[in-house]
C-alpha cells in the first residue's frame, strides 16, 4: 500500500496513531485498541520506502541514508485529511515509524466531552495553567481547545511553541504565532526567552520538560502573561510536587511560595473505555483559592485532594471515574482499573 491509501483507511476507521514497522503488519491504534490492516509483515525494505514518503509529505529532501538524528519528529500535512505527527526511528537497523493523526478542524468542546470548568480557565488573564496526563490521553487537544477558545473571544497575541505543532490555528481576534521546535527555533528554552520580548499576552508551551523551562515560564507567569503548558503527570498533587522536584533542595521553600502565587489551575485527564467501545475522557480540575495556595506553601500537597472533593468547581479523578460508573458509562472493573486509588474506589463501587 502506497502511503497515502493507508493514511485514508486509518483516519476512515478514526484511528490516533498508525504504526510502520518492519516484521509485523501494518497497523493502527483506535479507540485504545491495536487493529491490524492485514496479515502481510513489512519488510525493512517496505518500511524504508514508506519512510521515505512520510520524509518526502514533511518536505524533507536528504536521501534517508544520510537522516540527521537516530530519531526525528516533525509534522505532516495531507490535503483532504489532516495533519499527522510523525516519529521517525530506527529498530534493529531498520526504519520504522508512528504517526498521530491530528484533523485541520478542532472537534466541538460537547463532542470531546470537555467540562465547563476546564474551558473557564480560557477567561484567565494570567497565572499557569497545567493539562497533565500519561501520553495519549488528549492534553493536546484540550489545550488546543482553550486557546481557540481564546482566540476567538478576546483580542491579544498567542505564542504557542510546539514540538511538532499539532492543531493549525487562523488568525481570529488574536494574532497568533505558532513556532516549531527545530523548524522555527532551536528549543523550547530558546523560544520561549525569546517570547517573554514578543508582547505576548498568551503562552503555549508544548511541554515543560526541565529546570530551564520550568523557571521561566514561572517568570513569565509572574510578568502578567497566561502561560499553559502539559506535564506527564497523574494528579494535581502529584504535579506540583513534580514541579518542585524539578529544582535543587535549596530553592524548594522559594519555588513553593512563588508556584503558589503563579498557578491558576492544574487539570489531570484520562481516556477511558466504555461500555460502547469508545474511549471518553475523564479529569480532576483544581482550580486556586487560599486553602490550596497555603497546603503548597506549607508543604501539605498531600490534602489536596480533600479540598477537591467539596470546592465548587474541582473534582477529584476517582470521583470522576465513580460518576462515570453510576451513569453506566463504564464498567466497575474499568473504574477500578483506572482510579488513583484501586483499592478505595473497589469498595465505593460494592
Amino acid at each position: 500500500m502506497q502511503l497515502n491509501e493507508i493514511l485514508k483507511v486509518a483516519v476512515e476507521n478514526k484511528a490516533s496513531d498508525i504504526f510502520i514497522v518492519s516484521g509485523v503488519g501494518l497497523s493502527y491504534k483506535a479507540n485504545g485498541r491495536l487493529v491490524k490492516m492485514n496479515d502481510n509483515p513489512l519488510s525493512p525494505a517496505e518500511t524504508k520506502m514508506l519512510v521515505h514518503e512520510i520524509f518526502k509529505e514533511g518536505g524533507f529532501d536528504f536521501d534517508i541514508e544520510n537522516m540527521p538524528e537516530k530519531e526525528m519528529d516533525f509534522s505532516v500535512s495531507v490535503v483532504g485529511m489532516g495533519r499527522f505527527r510523525a516519529n521517525v526511528y530506527k529498530q534493529r537497523g531498520s526504519y520504522a515509524a508512528v504517526l498521530r493523526y491530528v484533523p485541520f478542524k478542532l472537534p466541538d468542546v460537547k463532542t470531546l466531552g470537555i467540562p465547563d470548568q476546564v474551558m473557564e480557565t480560557a477567561k484567565y488573564k494570567n497565572g499557569i495553567v497545567l493539562i497533565t496526563g500519561s501520553a495519549g490521553s488528549g492534553k493536546s487537544t484540550t489545550l488546543s481547545c482553550i486557546i481557540n477558545k481564546i482566540n476567538n473571544e478576546r483580542s491579544g497575541h498567542i505564542i504557542t511553541i510546539e514540538d511538532p505543532i499539532e492543531f493549525l490555528h487562523k488568525h481570529s481576534k488574536c494574532i497568533i504565532s505558532q513556532r516549531e521546535i527545530s523548524i522555527d527555533t532551536g528549543s523550547y528554552i530558546d523560544a520561549l526567552r525569546a517570547a517573554l520580548r514578543q508582547s505576548p499576552d498568551v503562552i503555549l508551551l508544548g511541554e515543560m520538560r526541565d529546570y530551564e523551562t520550568i523557571s521561566t515560564a514561572m517568570t513569565a507567569a509572574e510578568t502578567g502573561q497566561l502561560v499553559l503548558s502539559t506535564l506527564h503527570t497523574l494528579g494535581a498533587a502529584n504535579t506540583i510536587d513534580r514541579v518542585i522536584d524539578v529544582f535543587p533542595i535549596n530553592q524548594q521553600h522559594q519555588i513553593r511560595i512563588q508556584l503558589s502565587m503563579v498557578l491558576s489551575a492544574v487539570i489531570s485527564q484520562q481516556l477511558i473505555p466504555t461500555v460502547s467501545g469508545e474511549l471518553a475522557p475523564a479529569f480532576e480540575i483544581m482550580t486556586m483559592n487560599s486553602a490550596i495556595r497555603t497546603l503548597i506553601r506549607d508543604e501539605k500537597t498531600h490534602q489536596i485532594d480533600t479540598i477537591l472533593q467539596s470546592a465548587p468547581g474541582m473534582q477529584t479523578m476517582d470521583n470522576c471515574i465513580l460518576k462515570m460508573y453510576k451513569d453506566g458509562i463504564i464498567t466497575a472493573e474499568t473504574a477500578v482499573n483506572y482510579a488513583y486509588n484501586p483499592e478505595i474506589m473497589q469498595k465505593r463501587i460494592v
